[in-house]
Order: structure tokens, then sequence, then C-alpha cells
């Protein structure tokens, strides 16, 4: 990372095409413990930070739960999950125990009560102190590849989501082809050339 860059990312929310640090540290629960991580040990897989405004919510649970029933199959695209609040891993802890939905989560929860990744990603809601609804997609190198924030009284699809992650998984494989609108695994992609201008 040049000395600008570096500068930049200090400055600005990390957005599409800029590099993670590896050693952004935070904490998680998962499995039944604690433990400290770092955005680095994910390196090598497709990583999907999924930031949500609290615990012991109404929304958030449908969506983790959501996420959940489709894990096996993030997983066999080599994606790993992290959901990610300002609550601590102890609050975490007991949401797990405590409410039937999140008892299905199997990825790790992430905590961000520090506001480290929140900021650094641009996705802290001032006015409510909590975070958005917002959805990273970071490539096995540590590129950010998509970026997508809604209103915390919107709920997401893990469908979707899945299909963001094939999607960006092909074009990577598979440099010179575009994912057209709509684009699910199998469907045809597009190859960009100057005889398609006007033709589409």
């Amino acid at each position: 990372m040049d000395e600008d860059q570096d500068t930049r990312l200090l400055m600005s929310p990390c957005t599409v095409g800029d590099p993670v640090p590896e050693t952004i540290a935070f904490k998680i629960f998962h499995n039944g413990e604690t433990a400290d991580t770092t955005i680095g040990s994910y390196r090598g897989k497709w990583l999907i930070l999924f930031f949500y405004p609290g615990d012991f919510t109404f929304v958030c649970p449908t969506e983790l739960a959501e996420i959940a029933s489709k894990y096996d199959e993030f997983q066999k695209h080599d994606t790993e999950i992290v959901s990610i609040s300002t609550d601590t891993v102890f609050s975490h802890k007991m949401w797990h125990q405590t409410s039937p939905m999140i008892q299905k989560v199997r990825f790790p929860m992430g905590s961000d009560h520090r506001h480290t990744l929140v900021d650094f990603f641009g996705v802290y809601c001032e006015e409510d102190g909590l975070a958005y609804r917002a959805t990273i997609i970071i490539d096995p190198k540590g590129i950010v590849r998509c970026t997508e924030v809604h209103d915390n009284s919107i709920g997401r699809s893990a469908d979707e989501l899945l299909r963001k992650v094939k999607a960006a998984k092909y074009v990577a494989e598979h440099p010179g082809q575009v994912c057209p609108a709509g684009w699910s695994e199998g469907d045809k992609t597009l190859e960009p050339d100057d005889d398609l201008v006007g033709k589409l």
C-alpha cells in the first residue's frame, strides 16, 4: 500500500476496490467461545462482513437466521461470514443462548464495541449510535468487491447476497467477463466489446 493510498484510507471510508488491512483486530463469539481475531485471519477466503444494528432487536434475528440457513451453501463457495454489531461478545453469547433464531447461527459473531470497523467502512449511524445494515464482500486478497448499506428498517436477502458472492467469484475467476443484471450461476455472461455498444 503506497503512502498516498494509506493516507486516503485513514481519511475516508473504505470502499469498493480498496484493500482492507490485515491488522484490523476485533473480538468474536464463535462455537460457544469468545476469542480475538483479525481481518487477516480470513485471507485466502471470500469474506462477508454482515453489519447489523444490535442484539436483542427485531429485524436483526430474522436476517441472521436466514443467513444461517444458507451458511453451508456459502461455505461451498469458500466464503466465511462474520456478523458484526457494536455490542460486546458477552451480549452475543447471551443472545445466542436465549434466542431460538440466533441459536441457528454457526458463523462468528463479531464485536465492534470500539467502533473500529464501523468507522473504517463508514457504516456507523451517529443519530442512533448503531451500525447500519451494511454488507461488505471482501475477496481472498483482501480487496473490497461489494458494499451495500440499508436503512435499518429494511432487512436483507440471503439469496441475493449468495448470488452476489457467486457473481463476484465468477468474474474474479474469469477475467474479461462481466455478469449482467439478474445473473445467476450457470447463466451466460458478457464480454465487453465496442461492437456491443448500442446493441444490448
